[in-house]
């Protein structure tokens, strides 16, 4: 499942060393109709630059682990053609995302999955509220189970044999729960993580910076490593019921062949996310946590990845974390912890996404001191990261920055386009108008200039 998480570009504004005004940009934007909202056409996903070797420890470890630690004694997904298909009160952009994403399962992953209107599909897609998944599974934002084709159904059977992920021997039957009532972006994010999830591997591992499989949610969209696991997972050497060490066996000739470049990389065996870290992470970003328990969970968490010698991006995530959670309580220290996360990130392989997370912070940091040249050259080298890796929150929010930083020096014309630009990825990434709305206020009252009005 899909967890919820403090969102990562959220609370920009508790940079600011004095309370925001309701004042509006000289370019104000907010009173009139908002653009259209723009979408991601055509994906850009990138070859995994990790060894076989690598990539087949991470392929057993996902496919033979769950995400609680249980193991799984055997492989189980689908044979033959795969059907999905759509029920519920369906956002209008769920169809347009999903006709997408199997397109890109057919042709990176190579997965015989198409849309169905039949009752009969392999896998039912259920649109419901947010209230209706967490009356089900509290800190879930979206789930899959087995064996069931509906809401209801999955209500029947939770908690018993059919719905087990455990004692199952092949899948034939599944249902993913999305939120219809959320942003566009969210519905989608939860579209390519659960779907892979149905399809493929249940575990997530924070050792893998460059996937979906992994709880941290920097990667919106299912990466190149993503469907190389996934092509391994159905590739024809490969059949329900093996072991672990049956695959693995079988594992190296299949990279070999599907993944021809990995062969050529050294290995780096990243050492094992240890539980205590995770279990700090979850506290310090989920749900239900009060603001001195979160600031202690997350220090925790940089203890222990410093205590583990961890110089990658789960370090980097954990002075993030920290930042992230110390700007409503010390400005300063909050900006010290996000640049130590960014010289991580900057020093890491495959944390393009991570440091472009980080820059907004960085760059509202500068804006609310000020400094529009800083704050310009921390947001550019990220707006086209962000794009390419379709993220519409982070891109849009990385646009209104550089608006705020234009503004600053002067260039109001340019800033008033970059603004308008925005809006209209705004639009997918946080919803209806007056959350963009609100995330144009937000942001604008970064500058010192529009916080005199």
């Amino acid at each position: 499942m899909r967890k919820i998480l403090l969102p990562l570009c959220l609370a920009l504004g508790a940079c600011m060393s004095a309370p925001p005004s309701e004042a509006p940009s000289r370019a104000d934007v907010t009173a009139g109709d908002l653009p259209p909202m723009k979408i991601f056409a055509a994906p850009n996903p990138v070859a995994p630059t990790r060894s076989n070797r690598d990539i087949a420890r991470d392929f057993l470890d996902l496919a033979f682990e769950m995400e609680s630690g249980r193991e799984l004694s055997i492989l189980t997904r689908f044979e033959g053609p795969i059907t999905v298909r759509v029920i519920g009160k369906t956002p209008a952009s769920l169809k347009p995302d999903l006709t997408r994403l199997l397109y890109r399962l057919r042709t990176e992953a190579g997965i015989d999955i198409t849309m169905t209107n039949a009752s009969s599909a392999n896998i039912t897609i259920e649109a419901v509220s947010k209230a209706d998944i967490r009356r089900n599974l509290a800190h879930a934002a979206c789930f899959v189970a087995p064996n069931v084709s509906s809401l209801s159904e999955y209500r029947a059977a939770r908690r018993t044999s059919k719905t087990n992920w455990g004692l199952l021997e092949s899948r034939e039957q599944l249902a993913i729960f999305l939120p219809n009532d959320t942003s566009p972006q969210e519905v989608r994010d939860c579209l390519h993580e659960e779907l892979a999830q149905a399809l493929g591997p249940l575990n997530d591992l924070y050792r893998l910076s460059d996937s979906v499989f992994n709880d941290d949610n920097v990667h919106a969209v299912l990466t190149g490593f993503d469907m190389t696991v996934l092509r391994a997972y159905y590739d024809p050497a490969l059949h329900n019921g093996m072991s672990r060490d049956q695959v693995a066996a079988r594992l190296p000739a299949i990279l070999a062949r599907i993944n021809p470049g990995g062969e050529r990389r050294a290995p780096r065996y990243a050492k094992e996310t240890t539980r205590a870290w995770i279990d700090s992470i979850q506290r310090a970003l989920g749900p239900g946590s009060g603001a001195a328990e979160r600031r202690n969970a997350a220090n925790r968490a940089l203890n222990l990845a410093q205590s583990e010698g961890w110089n990658d991006h789960r370090l980097g995530f954990s002075y993030f974390a920290l930042g992230r959670l110390m700007q409503g309580y010390s400005i300063e220290r909050a900006h010290s912890y996000f640049t130590y996360a960014d010289r991580v990130y900057r020093q890491t392989p495959d944390t393009a996404p991570h440091r472009a997370f980080v820059a907004t912070h960085l760059a509202a940091h500068a804006i609310s001191a000020g400094d529009g040249s800083k704050a310009l050259s921390l947001i550019t080298p990220h707006i086209d990261v962000a794009a390419a890796h379709e993220n519409a929150v982070l891109l849009s929010t990385l646009m209104l920055l550089r608006a705020e930083a234009l503004d600053l020096l002067g260039r109001n014309e340019e800033a008033a386009q970059v603004r308008l630009d925005s809006l209209g990825w705004a639009r997918y990434g946080f919803g209806p108008d007056w959350a963009v709305r609100a995330k144009l206020r937000e942001i604008a009252a970064l500058s010192p200039v529009k916080r005199r009005y």
